[in-house]
């Protein structure tokens, strides 16, 4: 019988065709996209926009590299520049942060923190984090949350009065529950962390302190919020919120008793292979970060913040807790009897992107909710200044009047209005000129 000969593939399309010749579908997509970036005004406080530099490395070559294990001790061939990348990842992040050591693999919050827990405590030890409802995230002991679900998640929450964190029940329930491990750090609260304080309690019942500074790591590394080192054990954070990162996380720690526990967690305990293209990324965006005027940037976002959260009180919302010391707020809906979920689609019909957010002590289910989060990373970045953030506060608060009038329906002639006036600020700080 004639042997049938095998004819290589032609790979001209494999190595030359662009995105929108190899798939059209999601260039259109990937294209809509930057045009919703381009011409609508980004206040989700948990987004940014990163630089062309961070964009080119995660989608780099490195994309396609294997990197299991630790630089000098891969289980793969071919890694040299996996491990210059990664070297210099965690040179640049311990900088940043003036501690001692960093991880710098996770590919996610969720996973980083999922680390620490695998690194400090077995299943149903006891550990304390901020409420969800007071501003609180998923993985500090939701109950839909592996870390609800694995181990025992004891709350605090913020006062009634003030809507601050009051450090006095802090310890009164550190006390009664005598927890292995306390949270300290959230998502949607936008008063001071007093970290010295969350140390005290934690020596005070002999607990493990991990400060998650996620939302506010660009402030710290900025000088515009106090730093949890010395006083944490372990510090966790994403990259991609005030950072301003491809979207992953570290961790961060100062004493070596931490190293193998914490590498051993990440790896081979939560993830295999690094993504090393994002860890390339993360890198760029701390050398970015490690720049003087990314000090600038950072205390623009607060001055920003304030400005936004001033507007917004001034034309007749309440902003949770009387105001903001970072790049976040709440904006509590009530008094005009508003849903978050419908100021969130009605913003966002007015070309302002932000997310329906509860509020402490909130009536209404987290689909629905009482409040909007909003933040001034991503419109910092645009170039926004605090009289571009008057006006953005003035303009929410027209649309979610249109919305108290209309029902979920809003005000279309003023939705429409507030387009227009969107577009003209947009067109004068834009975003990635040139692509």
């Amino acid at each position: 019988m004639a042997t049938q000969e095998i004819t290589a593939p032609n790979m001209d399309r494999f190595w030359n065709d662009d995105l929108a010749a190899a798939d059209p579908d999601i260039a259109a997509a990937i294209d809509k996209e930057l045009a919703r970036q381009r011409d609508k005004i980004e206040l989700i406080a948990s987004e940014n926009i990163a630089s062309k530099a961070v964009l080119e490395a995660a989608g780099s070559v490195f994309t396609n590299k294997y990197a299991e294990g630790y630089p000098g001790k891969r289980y793969y061939g071919g890694c040299d520049y996996a491990d210059v990348v990664e070297n210099l990842a965690i040179e640049r992040a311990c900088e940043l942060f003036d501690c001692n050591f960093a991880n710098v693999q996770p590919n996610s919050g969720s996973q980083m923190n999922q680390a620490v827990f695998l690194a400090l405590l077995q299943p149903g030890d006891t550990f304390m984090g901020l409420d969800l409802n007071s501003g609180g995230h998923l993985t500090h002991g939701s109950p839909v949350n592996m870390s609800g679900k694995w181990f025992n998640p004891v709350a605090y929450g913020v006062r009634k009065d003030s809507e601050e964190i009051d450090m006095d029940e802090v310890m009164a329930i550190a006390k009664e529950h005598k927890p292995k491990l306390i949270i300290a750090g959230g998502t949607a609260y936008s008063r001071i962390w007093d970290w010295e304080a969350f140390r005290k309690v934690a020596d005070e019942v002999g607990a493990y302190l991990m400060v998650d500074m996620s939302h506010i790591s660009g402030l710290v590394a900025g000088g515009a919020h106090p730093s949890p080192f010395p006083h944490a054990d372990v510090v966790t954070s994403t990259t991609h919120k005030s950072l301003r990162g491809p979207r992953s996380g570290i961790i961060l720690w100062n004493d070596e008793k931490y190293t193998k526990p914490i590498n051993m967690a990440v790896f081979p305990g939560m993830q295999g292979g690094p993504l090393m293209h994002i860890v390339a990324a993360k890198a760029v965006a701390f050398r970015e970060a490690l720049r003087p005027d990314f000090k600038d940037y950072a205390h623009a976002v607060v001055e920003n913040a304030r400005a936004l959260a001033a507007s917004i009180e001034d034309n007749g919302l309440r902003i949770v807790s009387g105001g903001t010391d970072n790049h976040s707020m709440l904006v509590d809906l009530t008094p005009m009897d508003v849903t978050g979920k419908a100021a969130e689609k009605g913003l966002d019909r007015a070309y302002l992107t932000c997310n329906k957010n509860g509020i402490p002590f909130d009536t209404r289910s987290p689909f629905v909710t009482s409040g909007i989060r909003l933040g001034t990373p991503a419109g910092t970045t645009r170039g926004f200044g605090p009289e571009e953030f008057r006006k953005i506060g003035a303009m929410i608060v027209q649309v979610v009047e249109g919305l108290s009038r209309n029902g979920d329906d809003g005000d279309a002639e003023v939705e429409e209005r507030i387009r227009r006036e969107v577009g003209e600020l947009c067109a004068g700080f834009p975003v990635y000129p040139g692509m």
